[in-house]
């Protein structure tokens, strides 16, 4: 399959506000219950510690550490913190256990990974006060220490995904960056081993649930916190310089990275950037007006390769017919083996899904439309609508906004929208809800309905967002490879030409891809290549070179 990581900003088609107002998720997480923050004493700073306990989530079901190797010494600690957390610190890798409830079950990821924890301020501009422990996870270069790089951080998107659980699933598509880079993955702030944000007993309920599960976290787990995090994690790593790879929403995280720190930037990709011009709501439009262009594509090839092409002779007309079909399934949902049943929103949120991963879905697509317009039966495209999130991701109530949710199960859906409440300030009243809603709707006829209810998500959150749109300027920092499709159905490619432009003059590099769906590496032969030659070697490519 060809996305790796989870698109943020799809609802349900058919879900509404909830009782309580907040239009939280419709497509939930199952999360297993969380016994809330619980804030025991700090050994490493004397300071209580949230969400995390004294030996740390990560400490080895043997009881042993990883074998030693002579780990490099960075000289330059983030500005401002105790030497508790810097010069007084050290990372300690241990065999990893499994996954926990809140970052979503499993198996443990098996040999060659070791897993850490590493102490940080709850709020870096208080930072002799209270503590949260930040689950990291490594792979070890494969190669000769000589030739080794550094670590090389990675994000997958979201927000809301375990970067511990989703590394190792991913890490055969970056063995090459792996011989001569430690492969680097951690849990954000409020994300499953991090101080995770509970929203409800079991599973996501409401914005007030969130505030009474995770009031005093709540304020701390936006993109710039999380920045702050990944210095220090750069400093204990060894490395002078943060290498990193960010993809969809790590591209938001991986920008903020490079204002706060620009003199601590080595080698950064930005990969299906989100466009850090446009606040939620026109964002919103935006993404929903390119997976519609993605389905136009789709139909017209549609057309042309199957005679009996199930949208029709040409975007025209599988607009009418797929609308059509929605509207059915919003009165009628269609069975499927297992029991469960395809509605409207599933069946928006699966097309979508197929979009992302570029022209291999079309044909899969059409398979899955024929069964369901032909046969009445939801199961092909059931499975593509969990395939990008959880197993569960999609089987909450329809209690409101929706996130198209789970990044890595357990609690991605608190995540999700607590971490995207923390960074906007997008706060609408009611009618202005309801007009953005009507121009979502507008911008899309076969997907606007569904993305629409997303503009309440925020609706009532216990706090402020940080700002409308992330502030990415990093004048002075080395260059910045910013990777893009044409054809990216979620993050359009429009907001890859601001994304570097915003990093500023002589930083972002914009590595253009002539290409459909959602992300290129390893996918595209000419993208992974142009990659790699900057991250092993810092080559990086010419301004406006173009990948077939």
């Amino acid at each position: 399959m060809r996305t790796r990581w989870w698109n943020p900003g799809r609802a349900t088609r058919s879900s509404g506000t909830g009782a309580d107002g907040s239009g939280g998720p419709s497509r939930r997480a199952a999360v297993r219950a969380a016994a809330g923050l619980l804030a025991v004493v700090c050994v490493v700073t004397g300071c209580d510690v949230v969400g995390g306990s004294g030996s740390g989530p990560f400490a080895s079901s043997e009881g042993g550490e990883a074998p030693r190797r002579n780990e490099r010494k960075a000289t330059n600690p983030p500005p401002g913190l105790p030497a508790a957390f810097t010069t007084g610190q050290r990372l300690a890798w241990s065999a990893c256990p499994a996954p926990s409830g809140a970052q979503g079950d499993g198996d443990a990821p098996g040999d060659g990974w070791e897993c850490a924890t590493m102490k940080a301020p709850l709020d870096y501009e208080r930072p002799g006060r209270d503590t949260i422990d930040v689950a990291m996870i490594r792979k070890r270069a494969t190669g000769p220490e000589r030739k080794r790089i550094g670590s090389l951080l990675f994000n997958f998107g979201g927000p809301g995904q375990s970067g511990v659980v989703r590394l190792p699933e991913f890490a055969s598509d970056y063995a090459a960056l792996g011989e001569q880079y430690d492969l680097v993955g951690f849990d954000p702030r409020g994300v499953g081993g991090t101080a995770p944000v509970i929203c409800g007993e079991k599973e996501y309920e409401s914005a007030a649930a969130c505030g009474k599960h995770s009031g005093e976290l709540l304020p701390y787990v936006g993109t710039s916190h999380t920045a702050r995090d990944m210095d220090l994690m750069r400093y204990l790593l060894g490395d002078e310089e943060l290498h990193y790879f960010g993809v969809s929403y790590g591209t938001r995280l991986g920008g903020v990275y490079a204002h706060l720190f620009p003199g601590n930037v080595g080698r950064l990709v930005l990969e299906a950037p989100v466009d850090p011009t446009l606040d939620r709501a026109r964002g919103q439009i935006s993404q929903v007006k390119a997976v519609q262009l993605a389905f136009d594509r789709f139909a017209g090839h549609c057309a042309k390769a199957y005679d009996d092409c199930p949208t029709g002779s040409g975007p025209e007309q599988a607009r009418q017919r797929v609308t059509e079909l929605l509207d059915e399934l919003a009165r009628k949902p269609a069975p499927t083996d297992g029991g469960e049943e395809l509605d409207d929103g599933l069946a928006a949120h699966a097309i979508a899904n197929h979009l992302d991963s570029g022209e291999e879905g079309w044909e899969p697509l059409a398979k899955a439309l024929r069964e369901v317009m032909e046969r009445g039966t939801g199961d092909a495209l059931l499975e593509e609508a969990y395939d990008h999130g959880p197993d569960t991701q999609a089987r909450g109530a329809r209690a409101g906004a929706g996130v198209r949710g789970g990044a890595s199960g357990g609690n991605g859906t608190s995540a999700f929208v607590a971490i995207t409440c923390a960074d906007s300030d997008l706060r609408p009243g009611f009618g202005e809800a309801e007009a953005m809603a009507k121009r979502i709707e507008a911008a899309s006829p076969v997907f606007g309905e569904t993305w629409a209810v997303g503009v309440h998500l925020c609706y009532d959150w216990p706090f402020d967002g940080e700002s409308a749109t992330p502030d990415v300027g990093a004048d002075g920092a080395a260059p910045i490879l910013v990777v893009a499709n044409t054809g990216d159905p979620t993050t359009p490619y429009e907001g890859a030409e601001r994304m570097a432009a915003e990093l500023g003059e002589g930083v972002g590099v914009l590595l253009t891809v002539r290409d459909e769906g959602h992300g290129s590496y390893p996918f595209n032969r000419c993208a992974t290549e142009a990659v790699d030659r900057y991250l092993l070697h810092g080559t990086i490519p010419r301004a406006g070179t173009t990948c077939p």
